[in-house]
Parts: structure tokens; C-alpha cells; sequence
């Protein structure tokens, strides 16, 4: 691993993921492995995998599932759970598979975390088969709580967090090696899990933040769906 990943990785082995064991996974999952059309025999790869959940409900869909994550911790959390798995742990912008492997390549909520945005767009293109999906979930800056100020961004914030506007996502992935076949809200958050967690005085804002979601335009989601296809 280069020495400038060197501190996101320990951020996330000794902060973000200390103490994290990996659940079951969000309903909200199953409903995109099923948007999806995820199905036996597929090979998905999920770049920032994180601890595995969204590639639990692949696998579960009978896909042959691979992951790469800056983290040991999560990495080894994804092998616990999965030993049938292939996971590496390095960064996003080098990936150790060769051209066209993949039939579906997913980004959930990593993007804006990366160090070189461009090169990991460009190597999702290219692992990606000539037919597959590759969906980005990318924050909006456009969100309409962070232009009233009330939200400032994530906690790896502290190490490394970009939010765009879609416009500007959109001029990124199209001009490296893909192009945007469709966009959605992401509404992950409808959930008690979202909801009912730490910190608890939050809870009231995150209701009133909930039920607004499903009615507010894609210019003001938190956080956007985009469904690519290789250029």
C-alpha cells in the first residue's frame, strides 16, 4: 500500500471499524439486489466492501462475490463471514483483477472517500465487462439539509470526504470511461435502523428527515444512485 493511504487505512482500522463486527444485512439491500437483477452466477465485485453486507445479499442471490477495502479490519470481517469470497485489501485506485471480469461493480457511499476519484472511476470501467452495471452512490451537495447548514458531512470527513453536485459527479464519470444510464434517490434511511441509533437526540431530526425524503426532487437527496454502463 502507498504510504499517502498509509493514515486513511489506519483511520479505519482503528477508528471507523474498531469494535464493528459485521450484521445482518438492510432490507434496503435486498431491494437494490433485486432493482438489480442480481442472480446465480454472477460475478459482482464491490469496491470499499466495507463489512460485507450488500455482498452477503449478492452472495445470498447465488453471485460469486469479490470486494476490495483500504481496511485489514473489514477485509477480515468480509472472510469471516464469507470464506467462499475473494477480498483484497488495497485501495480503490488500483484493483487486482483483469480486464472485463465483472458482471455488476458496485461503489456504495466510497467514492467521495478516495484520494484519486478519477483513477477509481477509470478502473471500475475497466474490470467491468462490456454489458455489465456499474452503480455509484455518491452525497449531493445540492442536499437540501447541507445548504441549511444543519449537516456538515460524515465522520471520515476527518480524513477524506469530497461532496459534489450531481452535475459535477456527472461530468467526472462521464469523462472517465463511463456513461450515466440512470440516476435514483437512495431512501436507505426509511428505516428504525437508520433512525432509532447514536446519538438519540437526533432521533426527531432524523424522523422529520425521513419522511420528507420520498417527496423531495433528486436535486435535494443526500445521497444519489448512478447507474453506469462502460463508454
Amino acid at each position: 500500500m502507498h504510504k499517502k493511504h498509509q493514515p486513511i487505512a489506519d483511520f479505519y482500522n482503528n477508528h471507523y471499524y474498531a469494535g464493528q463486527k459485521s450484521g445482518p444485512p438492510d432490507k434496503h439491500l435486498y431491494r437494490l439486489s433485486s432493482r438489480l437483477h442480481v442472480t446465480q452466477g454472477q460475478r459482482v465485485l464491490d469496491i470499499a466492501c466495507g463489512t460485507g453486507e450488500w455482498l452477503q445479499v449478492c452472495s445470498e442471490r447465488g453471485a460469486e462475490v469479490f470486494g476490495v477495502d483500504i481496511s485489514s479490519k473489514a477485509i477480515d470481517l468480509c472472510e469471516l463471514v464469507m470464506p467462499h469470497g475473494d477480498f483484497r485489501c488495497q485501495p480503490a485506485e488500483i484493483l487486482p483483477y483483469e480486464n472485463q471480469s465483472f458482471d455488476l461493480v458496485t461503489c456504495l457511499g466510497s467514492l467521495e472517500h478516495f484520494l484519486d476519484q478519477e483513477n477509481a472511476i477509470n478502473e471500475m470501467a475497466r474490470v467491468a465487462k462490456n454489458n455489465a452495471k456499474i452503480v455509484i452512490l455518491v452525497p449531493n451537495s445540492g442536499f437540501f439539509t447541507y445548504r441549511l447548514g444543519l449537516f456538515s458531512g460524515t465522520q471520515q470527513k476527518t480524513v477524506k470526504e469530497t461532496i459534489r453536485s450531481l452535475k459535477e459527479w456527472e461530468t467526472m464519470i462521464n469523462d472517465n470511461g463511463l456513461i450515466i444510464e440512470k440516476r435514483w434517490r437512495d431512501l436507505h434511511i426509511l428505516s428504525m435502523r437508520w433512525i432509532y441509533r447514536k446519538p438519540f437526540y437526533l432521533i426527531p431530526a432524523r424522523v422529520l428527515q425521513a419522511i420528507a425524503l420520498p417527496f423531495w426532487p433528486l436535486a435535494w437527496q443526500y445521497q444519489v444512485f448512478h447507474l453506469c454502463s462502460r463508454r
